[in-house]
């Protein structure tokens, strides 16, 4: 066993750039093994439920630019010494690579044109930890246009679990136009990488634009991947170079022994703002939460087990019972119809334009549309659609928030993040990270639309759970029958950047599950929710809420992913993404403290 009654715990922790080594627990210790539990008092129940300790609300200059995380743990009778590790950040170099160093599809720099430096990103949204034979690997995705993602070979310590970098690289997707703003992600149950690509262009906007001041700023950048200068660019050149329908997916990332990383974007999964996608235990049932406003909820289930290139698609209907506490409705799921990724991969790459999927038409002057179009509203407003003829498997692909609006589901979510399941109460979470706009009463978000979801305003956000169980139909044992707040933000304003209760969640994103241990793991991506991001712990059983991190200035918390067992160990990935890159810029001193954090809360005992 790698722990003992009577022990001490050291545990070395990057924060910032200093190292520190804590000790604590006096006790004896086999001084080659660090990783050493300590009796808690008789008087303390042995829970199988872990309790971190408190990590203050950050006050101080100092406490505002560390990044901390709680100090000790205790579960299972034993108590630990914890702390934030830091494996890697933007721009160190491991082996042959520099993470997060952004290539062009010939590999080679891509570089920021004002200064002539390379483009390195601070935006590393999550790393996956995966298991390969007797190595374990890591794979990073940074949120930016064009993307990267690298893979990271890691050595695990034997007595301590503490992981380093051994070797870094990049992951070519050269076979799919390149990469697009990866955000969340998670680990399929098959142990690959599961990513995706939020935020893809308004492709009928793009077809439509007569010069490049009609593309968005937002895009451009993206034409940096071909080695096409955005500053530059004309209207011909960009388009001969950026396809919009290549970008919006979930992405999986295979690696193998030897390191070597093999990705494939499923197509056949839809194309939203992909916060990220979760694989439930059959293997084939999958949910997909969609970023932004005027959002639907996605869920794919794959013909075959352990395989995501084809299936069925549904997005949910929100059917409201009443809008207390979050707001509780009934789901129905709207069948999008079943696709390959082969077959709508073709269509993209054959040139399939807006165009040749819609006809449209412009609203009257009383908010309906002529007989023959449908009247939607989404993240672009009110439209009136109709799907041509032999084009429908193609526009719920391509089009998949537009064709879902038009078959009667529900896109009028706002904010929709992080997705974790609780397996053993077969129960989902999604964070919500604000509930306003499309989910409020509010007409002008609602215009042309259903209005489906009708609840009281909250911009400190929500998360709701989901129970799942048995859909004949759908031929799944994991299908949602409702949605329903959980646990909520709470608005109390003390200044201008502290808007949300400081002792409880502001903005949630990014969640996980400890299982069979009923803690839900939830961290914030909030400006003037909480001035510093946290990460919480809340206890089922108790309803105890603890803030177990904080970051730095202007940091969002990322990556948030629970290891219940890697060789003995247990890990809780957290990455700090851009410090003081979304707000208090003017607070950074050294530009080396911008670079963002890849690192976890651990090591911890196996949490089986």
């Amino acid at each position: 066993m790698f722990f003992s009654r009577k022990s001490t715990f050291c545990l070395t922790l990057a924060m910032g750039a200093s190292l520190l080594t804590m000790n604590a627990y006096a006790g004896s210790c086999d001084p080659k093994v660090n990783m050493c539990g300590n009796e808690i008092s008789k008087d303390e129940k042995a829970s199988p439920i872990p309790k971190f300790s408190e990590v203050s609300f950050p006050k101080t200059d100092a406490e505002k630019r560390a990044l901390r995380a709680s100090n000790s743990l205790t579960v299972d009778g034993k108590k630990y010494n914890l702390g934030y590790h830091t494996i890697m950040r933007s721009g160190d170099k491991v082996g042959a690579g520099t993470f997060g160093l952004i290539l062009d599809k010939n590999g080679k720099p891509v570089i920021n044109k004002d200064d002539g430096s390379q483009h390195i990103s601070v935006d590393n949204d999550f790393s996956s930890l995966l298991p390969v034979g007797n190595k374990l690997f890591m794979v990073s995705h940074f949120e930016t246009r064009p993307a990267a993602m690298y893979v990271t070979e890691l050595k695990q310590d034997k007595n301590n679990g503490q992981l380093t970098a051994v070797s870094t690289k990049n992951i070519d997707f050269t076979a799919y136009g390149g990469l697009w703003v990866p955000c969340a992600g998670s680990v399929t149950p098959w142990g690959t990488h599961l990513g995706g690509e939020e935020y893809p262009s308004n492709a009928r906007v793009y077809e439509e634009a007569k010069s490049m001041a009609d593309i968005d700023d937002y895009t451009k950048p993206m034409v940096r991947y071909f080695g096409v200068d955005d500053k530059t660019a004309d209207l011909k050149t960009f388009r001969a170079n950026y396809m919009p329908y290549r970008y919006g997916y979930p992405t999986e990332v295979t690696v193998s022994i030897d390191g070597d990383a093999t990705p494939a974007k499923h197509f056949s999964m839809g194309r939203e703002a992909v916060e990220l996608a979760k694989v439930m235990p059959d293997h084939k049932t999958v949910y997909i939460s969609d970023d932004g406003t005027n959002v639907g909820l996605f869920m794919y289930v794959a013909d075959n087990p352990g395989d995501l290139s084809a299936g069925s698609l549904y997005a949910a209907k929100w059917n409201q019972i009443h809008d207390a506490n979050g707001g509780y409705a009934n789901l129905n799921w709207v069948d999008l119809g079943h696709a390959t990724d082969g077959e709508i991969q073709k269509s993209i790459e054959s040139g399939v334009k807006f165009s040749d999927i819609f006809e449209t038409s412009a609203p009257t002057k009383d908010d309906s549309c002529k007989s023959g179009f449908t009247s939607i509203h989404t993240t672009t407003g009110q439209e009136c659609l109709k799907v041509k003829p032999g084009m429908a498997t193609v526009a719920s692909r391509v089009e998949t928030r537009r064709y879902a609006a038009m078959m009667g589901a529900t896109t009028e979510f706002r904010k929709e993040e992080g997705i974790t399941l609780d397996p053993v109460h077969k129960q989902l979470y999604v964070a919500m990270s604000a509930v306003e706009k499309g989910m409020m009463d509010a007409e002008k978000h609602d215009k042309g639309g259903p209005n489906h979801v009708r609840l009281p305003k909250n911009k400190c956000g929500t998360v709701y759970r989901l129970d799942l169980g048995h859909d004949a139909k759908i031929g799944s044992e994991y299908v949602a029958g409702n949605m329903y707040g959980f646990l909520a933000g709470i608005p109390k304003k003390y200044d201008s950047k502290n808007k949300c209760d400081i002792n409880g969640i502001a903005n949630p994103d990014n969640i996980t599950f400890i299982p069979g241990r009923d803690t839900l793991i939830i961290g914030e991506d909030t400006g003037s929710g909480h001035q510093n991001d946290a990460v919480w712990s809340y206890n089922l059983k108790d309803q105890a809420l603890t803030r177990i991190e904080t970051t730095p200035y202007g940091s969002e918390t990322t990556g948030v992913y629970f290891y219940p067992d890697i060789n003995g160990f247990s890990y809780l990935m957290s990455v700090a993404q851009h410090p003081y890159g979304e707000s208090d810029e003017d607070q950074l001193k050294n530009p080396s403290d911008a670079m963002g954090y890849t690192g976890y809360i651990g090591p911890m005992p196996a949490m089986k």
